[in-house]
């Protein structure tokens, strides 16, 4: 089968923005290999700067546990200018949970085709709570929409997809799935290591005792599914009553989740996907980014065009997936690559995006 890559001229390598969501790989290039000339291309999305991670004196497995234990009461305490003692009180609370760490490593799974995949999100009942979950909600989300051009349907989608409006938040201790992902999981220990250390600055940013907070077997929190990262730099008071709540305050939930796509770059009143065609004859395309840098003509040539009706923005992906009806072809622009990064698979993105359009339609929008 003839398969062509569109080659960027710099590749982008991104951390995944929702842990407990691992990057769903893009087709490996295969030859023959057309490379896009470097004048076709748009700029990349702009994204926030990464996220710390703690250094190999906390993370290096060789080292002994209380070695690295006091390693990161050190790094944790410099950086987010804590207490020490705050810190090893609230580390001697917390328990290594070998089921976190075997859920996190456990071989991954044959990737569902989208065909299964998006049944799960798009059907009857998770489209009927979306829309009583925007109707009740209606003034709150419209507000933080008109605030940061966010359409209240899309948070709506998000919280749809990750908690089911709210039914399943997790039932993990946050700093035991941390603490022990971070001193039992080598291979992603500078990441979880790090989220740890953010979860003591943001029980002292918020006042918060950590020990109580309830998640996600890697440790995301509240309706949206926050990351202690992503809960410090990006969360907002939704409601300005001076505190963050992205546990009970559903005004912190929506303000912090559409400051989330903003800071990653949503465009006010852009377009998220389009239906693709495929022209008879042409090759299979398999961009190595989620980011829209082709041009729709660079597309075309290839032999991929919106479909009639079909929203256009200028700059875009390609996704091939598996639908029911045989192959679909799908086209992401900006705002659908601003949705990958609160989870890079573009399964995850499409079926926020759907449930989305279908929440709109259900309520009136």
């Amino acid at each position: 089968m003839n398969r062509r890559v569109l080659l960027l001229p710099i590749p982008l390598l991104l951390a995944a923005c929702a842990a407990q969501a691992p990057h769903s790989a893009l087709p490996a290039p295969a030859k023959p290999v057309v490379t896009a000339p470097a004048t076709a291309l748009l700029p990349p999305v702009p994204q926030p700067p990464e996220r710390p991670v703690a250094p190999a004196s906390v993370t290096d497995p060789l080292l002994p546990q209380p070695q690295r234990v006091d390693a990161f009461v050190d790094y944790t305490a410099s950086i987010y200018r804590l207490d020490p003692q705050v810190i090893r009180d609230g580390l001697a609370k917390a328990q290594f949970l070998q089921r976190t760490v075997d859920i996190i490593s456990r071989p991954a799974e044959a990737v569902r085709p989208w065909r299964d995949y998006r049944p799960i999100f798009l059907n009857d009942a998770r489209i009927a709570g979306g829309v009583a979950f925007f109707n009740d909600n209606r003034a709150a989300l419209q507000q933080i929409a008109d605030d940061t051009g966010v359409p209240p349907e899309y948070i709506v989608a998000i919280i749809g997809v990750e908690t089911n409006y709210g039914q399943n938040t997790g039932n993990y201790r946050v700093l035991d799935a941390l603490y022990s992902l971070a001193f039992g999981y080598p291979k992603r220990a500078p990441f979880f290591a790090g989220e740890l250390a953010q979860l003591f600055a943001l029980g002292q940013d918020e006042h918060i005792d950590v020990a109580t907070l309830k998640g996600s077997y890697a440790g995301a929190m509240g309706l949206g599914q926050f990351m202690p990262s992503s809960y410090r730099l990006w969360g907002r008071d939704g409601d300005h009553d001076g505190h963050r709540d992205l546990i009970n305050d559903k005004q912190d939930v929506f303000a912090s989740i559409a400051n989330y796509f903003v800071v990653h770059g949503w465009q006010r009143g852009g377009a998220g996907a389009a239906r693709a065609t495929r022209d008879a004859g042409a090759a299979d395309v398999a961009p190595p980014t989620l980011d829209p840098i082709y041009p729709l003509a660079t597309l075309a040539r290839e032999g991929y065009r919106p479909q009639p009706g079909q929203p256009i923005a200028e700059g875009a992906t390609l996704l091939t997936l598996d639908g029911e009806a045989g192959k679909e072809y799908w086209l992401g622009y900006r705002n659908f690559y601003v949705i990958t990064r609160y989870n890079h698979s573009p399964m995850y993105s499409l079926a926020v995006h759907q449930l989305a359009q279908a929440i709109r339609a259900g309520s009136g929008g």
